[in-house]
């Protein structure tokens, strides 16, 4: 047991913020206190955090932002994500609020402006694989591309404390390709939610069949001829935009951005995150905080 790895929670903080944010938005539930601020988000952010903490004992802890909407990837392709509009007024508030209740954990904040979370995500969990075992904690099936040896990602379901577990087996078994091979998967079939279209005409069951037969994009486009002649059509009218979206879909490992194991180490100060509750006048959430265990100082 000794020499047993230790374990490296990478959350995307984005994931859980916009989860918790609309699951009480909806009803109109935005926790306002005494200084006009909504906390909703905050609140089932912290929850969200906790229980994931609770169901799985990392040792060590992160958590990755977005740091605006202007990234590389905007520049590339302009209307990328151009299909969401603006972030809900009850919302604006909370994106700096939350950053400072991680803080008062002890827990480190990474983002960098021009980059997305998931790059971030991306460039530490490569970082930690050889150090720790790499558990990513969010709701987006694109960091799948992401699965190794030593990474798992946790999908959060509906719900707290609701999850589907991925390995690269669990990932094959799924969907018959290695989790890498999900970069051309998005590139063929696009991704709606962040608005690039891939290849008009080819949806998931048509790019997984010439992934299995051809294994990656270039592989597809070598051999064009041996395609049917409506699949060679579609490609040949979208070639362009393939490359564009398989670019737009890969997840950049290799951002500036650096996390050392000892400063993640999970030791909450229960003085300074009680403090933090109190400020902001967040209610019943310390009976989650695991303020009573051996990796609290």
């Amino acid at each position: 047991m000794e020499n047993q790895k230790p374990s490296f929670m990478l959350v995307d903080g984005m994931a859980l913020l916009f989860r918790a944010f609309y699951a009480t938005a909806v009803t109109g539930q935005f926790m306002i206190n005494s200084k006009g601020i909504p906390t909703n988000g905050i609140h089932g952010f912290i929850k969200h955090l906790f229980t994931a903490v609770s169901s799985f004992k990392p040792t060590h802890l992160a958590v990755c932002w977005d740091m605006g909407s202007k990234t590389f990837r905007s520049e590339m392709f302009a209307d990328y994500k151009g299909n969401r509009g603006e972030a809900p007024i009850e919302l604006i508030p909370q994106f700096d609020l939350v950053k400072e209740v991680v803080e008062s954990f002890d827990i480190p904040n990474i983002g960098l402006s021009g980059y997305e979370a998931d790059d971030c995500i991306g460039t530490i969990a490569k970082q930690m694989k050889d150090l720790a075992h790499v558990f990513i904690l969010t709701g987006d099936q694109d960091i799948l591309q992401l699965l190794e040896e030593d990474i798992s990602v946790i999908l959060l379901k509906k719900g707290y404390g609701n999850y589907h577990m991925h390995t690269p087996q669990t990932f094959f078994e799924e969907k018959g390709i290695k989790p890498k091979q999900m970069i051309d998967l998005k590139a063929l079939m696009g991704d709606p939610s962040d608005n690039y279209p891939g290849v008009k005409g080819i949806g998931e069951k048509t790019a997984l069949k010439l992934l299995k037969e051809f294994e990656h994009v270039e592989g597809i486009i070598s051999n064009l001829d041996r395609l049917s002649k409506s699949h060679k059509s579609k490609i040949e009218q979208d070639l362009e935009m393939l490359h564009l979206s398989r670019m737009l879909a890969e997840i950049k490992c290799d951002v500036p951005v650096t996390c050392q194991l000892e400063q993640a180490g999970l030791r909450i100060s229960k003085e300074k995150a009680l403090n933090k509750l109190k400020e902001i006048e967040l209610k019943g959430l310390h009976r989650i905080l695991p303020l009573g265990e051996a990796i609290i100082s």
